[in-house]
């Protein structure tokens, strides 16, 4: 296994619409791999392949307190969405960042597991949140869409930020 390099907002290969996975290979399971490695060495409770630069409908979700419930969704699509719901989300493409956001409450979604059997599932609360916020990178948006233009500019200000001081931290620590 291997830990992946996540993109980071605004890169725009975030905005690039994953694929469908026509066949459930050993690659696509090496894929899973390393993207479960990634998001629990970041870490974090939900990643998109898209996020790691591989534009394919492969998404790994853990809500669970101990790292023990790996859920793979291959070509999720959400058949059923009900009530909804406010709460705060953060992304390992937006780090430091977090905001709250509306989804749906209930969903209901179709996908393919790592051995491509299809699935449904019906989730609600965190995990319903973390699927729409997965399925969201996998259609090229990134959950700080759902906030109004002025959080969004301070936030890619802050990043760019943040970008500049790490930089300027490696060029000190290279002359030393």
């Amino acid at each position: 296994m291997a830990i992946l390099n996540v993109l980071t907002y605004p890169d725009p290969r975030l905005r690039r619409c994953a694929e469908a996975v026509k066949v459930v290979d050993d690659d696509t399971r090496k894929l899973i791999d390393d993207m479960a490695e990634t998001m629990y060495t970041a870490p974090g409770i939900g990643l998109a392949a898209i996020q790691v630069d591989v534009r394919k409908r492969v998404i790994v979700i853990d809500v669970s307190e101990d790292q023990s419930a790996l859920n793979v969704f291959i070509n999720p699509v959400i058949t059923a969405s009900s009530g909804e719901q406010e709460r705060e989300e953060g992304c390992l493409s937006v780090p430091g960042i977090y905001a709250t956001v509306k989804r749906a409450e209930s969903i209901v979604v179709n996908a393919l597991d790592r051995s491509g059997s299809e699935f449904i599932l019906e989730a609600n609360g965190v995990l319903a949140v973390c699927i729409q916020h997965e399925i969201d990178h996998l259609n090229g948006k990134v959950f700080v869409d759902h906030l109004s233009r002025i959080k969004r500019d301070r936030i890619r200000k802050k990043l760019s930020k943040q970008e500049r001081r790490g930089s300027e931290t490696l060029a000190g620590s290279a002359v030393a």
